[in-house]
């Protein structure tokens, strides 16, 4: 093995030693100061339909990936400044779609394009209220 091969390992974990402490959700938490909440870091594919004057707009649906979990919210991952007010979140779920609708709090941008959207959750949203619900997949 190279000699300089190891120098080159340990840079490249002391680089990732930084990455993950800088944005590892405990120390975040120390610095905005104590969360009414806990918050659970999971990533998940969800879809969001963007909701307009009461109804869904099914045209506009997107597909974001979660960041955060707490028991009354999470935040997502999404490419655009422009994000719907309220929206229903389409999770998988054992096999099945399961529905919530949500209330945005706030848009913080990441770089590079990307923001965190944080969502209030409201109720649970049964296909039946929309029709259209049923064919929503992914």
């Amino acid at each position: 093995m190279p000699i300089f091969s190891r120098k080159r390992e340990q840079e490249v974990q002391s680089f990732v030693l930084k990455v993950v402490n800088n944005n590892c959700s405990e120390l975040e938490a120390l610095i905005e100061g104590p969360r009414l909440e806990g918050r659970v870091r999971l990533c998940v594919v969800v879809l969001v339909i963007p909701v307009e004057n009461g109804k869904p707009v099914f045209e506009r649906t997107f597909a974001a990936v979660t960041k955060e979990f707490s028991t009354s919210g999470l935040s997502l991952v999404v490419d655009s400044a422009r994000v719907p007010e309220e929206s229903i979140i389409a999770f998988r779920w054992e096999r099945e779609m399961r529905f919530v609708h949500a209330e945005a709090r706030h848009l913080n941008p990441m770089g590079a394009g990307f923001h965190q959207l944080g969502l209030q959750l409201i109720r649970m949203v049964r296909p039946s209220e929309y029709p259209e619900l049923e064919s929503v997949t992914f």
